[in-house]
């Protein structure tokens, strides 16, 4: 009987493309041997389309104000015990130019949803860091006007990332206490079609989240034909109705991660400061499972322990370092690019 499931595995991943039935059979692997096979796959697959390359991208969380009150997240309106604060206009050119400075050549500007800051105000952000620093502006303001995300991409920006969290309608519902997931999903088809680099993806190990749920939110991204996907483990926050239920398991995400990349191929993809977070290797072995991206987190050092999503939340302390000897050890390098979408690779008959 193993050897008749090792020889499915081995069938599922010699696919060029695999069906959600064929995900959930990989998600379900547990024999060390299959697991290998996965993970050897997916480092297979991240080379052949992403090279060597790991990209940088430097994160300001410039506001922690949200209008949203979804029950997973530390920065929900209801939390009433979270000091709030928004950072000057003067403090995230500082902060960007010091991103620009490290040799970084993507900002992201990343806050709740915070309809106090205007559509102008982003608008004459994004402008300001284009001229200054030429960098690559990527958004994760959360769901904002359509017209804004026109404007927006007028100015400049380059990317969006507006995650789904789950393909799971009535758990969509249920975590964003009555939205609708086919909404998230217009305003993902929208910034696509808009010309935005687009990025989603899911939490892993959410309360009621089953193996079928985690197939349908890969094979969601590939409908969606995101440019950057990312599984990243749940982690409970003090101040939530989830403060209780325990954080993903760290193997699990990394399958989940590996198997994405294997269905995927050419996205980017990071390995999460959640993951580092949980484990102190979690960059490495994001590495190891596919990932091609890094965030450090630039937010000064007043700001940064607000932004509570999750608690505990990983210093990257002297990070170009850390990273560089991370990154090098792996037998990979820090890309001197933009990391923009990658090309889909044409067979060769």
């Amino acid at each position: 009987m193993e050897f008749q499931n090792k020889e499915m595995i081995q069938d599922i991943l010699n696919k060029d493309e695999l069906d959600k039935q064929d995900i959930v059979s990989l998600l379900k692997a547990a024999d060390e041997n299959d697991l290998q096979m996965i993970f050897q796959k997916a480092d297979a697959v991240r080379k052949e389309y992403c090279g060597n390359e790991v990209h940088l991208r430097g994160i300001i969380e410039f506001s922690n104000y949200c209008e949203q009150d979804c029950l997973y997240c530390g920065l929900r309106k209801s939390n009433k015990t979270l000091p709030r604060y928004r950072m000057t206009k003067e403090e995230i050119i500082q902060t960007a130019k010091e991103i620009s400075e490290a040799g970084i050549k993507t900002i992201v500007l990343q806050s709740g949803e915070d309809f106090y800051i205007s559509g102008k105000e982003i608008e004459e952000l994004i402008k300001t860091i284009k001229d200054r620093f030429g960098s690559a502006v990527t958004l994760s303001l959360g769901e904002r006007g359509f017209e804004e995300y026109k404007t927006w991409k007028e100015a400049g920006a380059d990317r969006y990332l507006l995650k789904h969290e789950t393909s799971n309608e009535r758990l969509y519902s249920a975590y964003h206490l009555g939205q609708e997931l086919k909404e998230r999903i217009e305003h993902l088809e929208y910034l696509k079609s808009l010309g935005y680099q687009t990025g989603s993806g899911n939490l892993i190990g959410l309360p009621q989240q089953s193996i079928e749920d985690i197939a349908g939110d890969i094979t969601l991204c590939r409908k969606l034909e995101a440019d950057m996907v990312s599984f990243s483990p749940f982690i409970p926050s003090p101040d939530t109705p989830y403060r209780n239920h325990k954080p993903a398991e760290i193997d699990f995400t990394l399958k989940v991660m590996a198997i994405a990349r294997i269905v995927l191929k050419n996205v980017h993809m990071p390995a999460t400061t959640a993951l580092a977070t949980l484990d102190a290797d979690g960059w490495e072995k994001g590495l190891a499972a596919g990932a091609n991206v890094i965030m450090p987190n630039f937010t000064p050092a007043g700001y940064r322990n607000k932004y509570l999503i999750y608690p505990n939340k990983k210093s990257d302390g002297d990070f170009l370092t850390n990273l560089f000897n991370l990154i090098s050890s792996s037998g990979r390098f820090i890309s001197a690019g933009y990391g923009n979408t990658l090309k889909k690779k044409i067979p060769s008959y």
